[in-house]
């Protein structure tokens, strides 16, 4: 079942639920989908890859803005930005944590004799390729940083 379908069947549930906040969330998702098709000029399925860094925008964005909110005290703008997050994330694929992600970069640097700074281009590369959309590329980066100094 395709992302948009998804979307759809989830946006009937928020609308008869009256879940303002999961529907908001919804919205954005499709909306992004539908401006992802059309940017190529044809009406053709996005790919799965693509979703999915769509998706990590979404939640990076609203992250964003709910940082910026916090610090702003205002919290009563900074939640639904949460909420939305949790609602996006549902369509994402399971996190790795930090332990796993840098078992899986010290194979990469193990495997391609990487060393030093210099190297983290390479390696970021390598990395970014083979965790997809499990992990997040400030965690990728932070966690090469560490293993290449």
């Amino acid at each position: 079942m395709s992302l948009s379908t998804l979307i759809m069947d989830e946006m009937k549930t928020a609308m008869r639920a009256k879940d303002t906040v999961a529907l908001e969330a919804l919205r954005a998702i499709k909306s992004e989908i539908l401006l992802a098709q059309t940017a190529t000029g044809s009406k053709e399925e996005i790919s799965e890859d693509d979703e999915v860094k769509l998706l990590q925008k979404l939640v990076k964005t609203r992250k964003e803005s709910a940082r910026i909110f916090t610090e702003q005290n205002r919290l009563d703008l900074a939640e639904p930005e949460l909420a939305q997050i949790a609602v996006i994330e549902k369509f994402l694929p399971a996190q790795l944590s930090e332990s796993e992600v840098e078992t899986v970069i010290a194979a990469i640097i193990a495997e391609t004799g990487a060393t030093g700074i210099a190297s983290m281009g390479k390696v970021m590369g390598l990395a970014a390729a083979k965790l997809g959309g499990t992990a997040e590329g400030k965690t990728i980066s932070t966690i090469v940083k560490k293993l290449l100094t």
